[in-house]
């Protein structure tokens, strides 16, 4: 039985997969299981995957029959997941050599956090760009403000995971998925630390962005309403719902801008 299982929902990510895959490999902590989940990717993402999976026995592989968005693939690797810890990766961010031994050592010696993420140097094609600084030690109300976890970086403790039910499967949630699972968190009465040390390079580009259509914005404008009501949050905070859409208006005049020049 693996102290750490590490869950991987990947997707049409077949330039980077290699890499990520043995940022993991190349770990300084070595009791670990990899479940890779690949969500109908129209690339050869699976094929990459397999490679892996046929030469490491820690190493396994799922597919989904159709394509169900990361936290239907997340729960299904959490379906299998042995782990005492359960450690979140995507398929583009590469994590440093002692990620797992720096986390496994904090969950270890305190007892009273449920969850353990950290900063994160920020990359994209051209190399590496900044450093994204976690907060140390959020609770819920920075929920208001910001997502108080990075969320690849984060390893949780099964039993947290277990009680949490995993990710909720929704349409408001194909993007957003951590967001939910925050509010929930803290619904819980759990805590979480940040490691202020980045353990990990996110991959950041202008495409993510424009992912960030007025849909996406919309559904997080519910999953965060549903979040507000669930933490009780005072009614004085409820303008912040309104943040992503003034984010979004802010994107398109940017555009324009740049457009005409």
């Amino acid at each position: 039985m693996p102290t750490v299982s590490v869950i991987m929902g990947i997707y049409n990510c077949s330039d980077t997969l290699t890499d990520s895959i043995q940022s993991i490999i190349n770990q300084n902590y070595t009791d670990w299981e990899l479940i890779l989940c690949d969500d109908c990717s129209t690339d050869n993402t699976y094929e990459i995957a397999k490679g892996f999976s046929d030469k490491y026995e820690n190493i396994k592989l799922l597919r989904n029959s159709r394509n169900m968005g990361l936290a239907f693939t997340l729960n299904k690797c959490l379906s299998v997941a042995r782990g005492k810890y359960i450690a979140r990766a995507d398929g583009d961010d590469i994590c440093l050599p002692d990620r797992f031994k720096i986390q496994v050592e904090f969950l270890n010696q305190n007892h009273d956090y449920q969850v353990v993420g950290s900063s994160a140097i920020l990359y994209d094609e051209t190399g590496d760009r900044a450093i994204r600084k976690a907060i140390e030690t959020p609770d819920k109300y920075d929920l208001v403000y910001k997502v108080p976890f990075i969320h690849p970086t984060i390893m949780m403790r099964k039993e947290a995971y277990d009680e949490l039910e995993g990710y909720t499967v929704s349409d408001r949630t194909r993007r957003g998925q951590d967001t939910d699972l925050w509010f929930r968190f803290f619904a819980h009465g759990f805590k979480g630390y940040n490691i202020q040390k980045p353990l990990l390079k996110y991959h950041e580009s202008l495409d993510d962005y424009s992912k960030r259509g007025f849909k996406v914005r919309w559904s997080g404008i519910k999953t965060r309403y549903i979040g507000y009501k669930r933490l009780g949050f005072p009614k004085r905070y409820y303008i912040f719902l309104l943040k992503p859409l003034i984010a979004a208006l802010f994107h398109i005049e940017l555009c324009i801008f740049i457009i005409s020049l």
